[in-house]
């Protein structure tokens, strides 16, 4: 390990976040920001770490990825009886972040959990790559098991098992939505000066935005 760790630093410079130039909606805010994002052409954008917690509030966290965003909120999809779906099932809340470096941005998202439809994961599930559908059916996620060659056996006994390459989608795998009640955009700035701006929803469905220290 180095032991300039400490030292490592950048001084952020590219842009800045006001008020005055910020959407009243931040869902309009993120999809200003989300095309930004495509147009720099930042490697797996869709990346965002989902950091989840038990009942008793043991955290865990990991990076999954953004598959759908509307007014309703952020669609990721899993296995639900994975770890992250058992923390979900006690305590259907999450806070999902954005970092894109290229930028010097990041997006901070804390909301409610629910599942999405059948229907919609169906959807999603039937427009993945028959590799991955046998993927998501032959991995008992999170589960631990006994070696590599198990799960290679596993994935080939399901392919086998499989009639001209339909997989059905296991009811244990599907969709989760992220309905935010609070989204925080962060834009780097000099001096670690960096412009914070906190959209918080009220009881009405209507967003206050308030500026944060950095």
């Amino acid at each position: 390990m180095s032991a300039n760790i400490a030292a490592i630093r950048k001084n952020y410079s590219q842009k800045k976040l006001t008020e005055k130039k910020a959407d009243a909606n931040p869902l309009q805010q993120f999809a200003k920001w989300w095309q930004q994002a495509i147009e720099a052409k930042i490697d797996e954008v869709n990346a965002m770490t989902l950091a989840t917690a038990s009942s008793d509030g043991i955290p865990s966290a990991r990076i999954v990825l953004l598959k759908g965003v509307s007014e309703e909120g952020f669609v990721f999809f899993t296995n639900y009886n994975s770890f992250k779906g058992q923390q979900l099932a006690e305590n259907p809340k999450a806070c999902l972040v954005f970092f894109w470096k290229e930028l010097e941005r990041q997006v901070r998202i804390t909301g409610l959990v629910e599942k999405i439809t059948a229907t919609e994961s169906d959807d999603y599930f039937y427009s993945r790559p028959v590799g991955s559908q046998l993927g998501a059916a032959a991995s008992p996620q999170s589960q631990v098991v006994e070696s590599r060659e198990w799960l290679d056996d596993h994935f080939k006994k399901i392919k086998k098992s499989t009639k001209n390459n339909k997989v059905e989608r296991p009811e244990h795998w599907g969709g989760y939505r992220v309905k935010p009640v609070i989204i925080e955009f962060w834009q780097g700035r000099p001096s670690r000066l960096h412009d914070r701006l906190q959209y918080t929803i009220d009881e009405s469905g209507s967003w206050k935005i308030e500026r944060l220290a950095p």
